[in-house]
């Protein structure tokens, strides 16, 4: 202690004091403390009220299951559809089905009705000018046709293509139908006010893509027998 002088000693006491407070202030590393440029740790996956930035644009479904319920993956019927798709990405086969299901009770009831003025808004001019001279072969006989749609059975899509531009999709409906037509007294002259007929028919509808009016029109009708 006698090599010691007073300012040596209170050098000492001056440095343990400073040791002490940047100990208490920054605390000692225990090997558990993230160094400054490691990473955060992941959120788990139940981390509550965590938003995704940029998560990408949604997977499209596999081609397998474009189609799906409504036509076989690799057959012709999907590849037309993936041709009308590939111009309209808008398409969907399903709305399709479900707006021609609509299209076909509305035209049975237009045609009895001899309606062409919704008939007009539905059928391509071919098919509306055929429509229209069986409406007047009727009137001038003085018949009248009555129908009513018991039900649709079936709506399926048997046909698609595109060609020049133009898409045209063929669904083949299976339906009951209850269907007369009497003459002036009165008499059945076809079909039957009593009994319900089964009816299966090929529709072809068309529609120009890329066209303003989304509207498909009906192209082309054939009866199954």
């Amino acid at each position: 202690m006698q090599n010691l002088d007073v300012s040596t000693i209170v050098f000492a006491v001056v440095a343990i004091f400073v040791i002490f407070k940047l100990r208490s202030v920054l605390g000692t590393r225990t090997g558990t403390e993230r160094r400054p440029m490691d990473p955060p740790r992941p959120l788990g996956p139940a981390a509550p009220n965590v938003v995704a930035f940029n998560p990408g644009p949604r997977s499209a479904p596999p081609p397998s299951d474009r189609w799906k319920g409504i036509a076989e993956a690799g057959s012709p019927i999907a590849a037309g559809l993936d041709a009308i798709a590939l111009r309209e990405t808008g398409f969907d086969a399903g709305p399709f089905v479900a707006g021609a299901r609509s299209a076909y009770e509305m035209i049975v009831g237009a045609f009895a009705a001899g309606d062409l003025t919704t008939l007009r808004r539905l059928l391509a001019p071919d098919v509306l000018a055929n429509f229209a001279k069986a409406i007047e072969a009727r009137e001038a006989a003085g018949e009248k046709m009555t129908t009513t749609l018991v039900s649709i059975d079936a709506a399926d899509i048997v046909d698609a293509r595109v060609i020049n531009g133009v898409a045209s999709i063929a669904v083949k409906f299976a339906a009951k139908l209850a269907s007369s037509t009497v003459d002036r007294a009165g008499a059945v002259v076809d079909g039957s006010t009593t009994s319900v007929g089964d009816h299966l028919d090929i529709w072809t509808f068309a529609r120009t893509l890329g066209a303003r009016d989304p509207n498909w029109l009906l192209a082309a009708t054939e009866t199954v027998h």
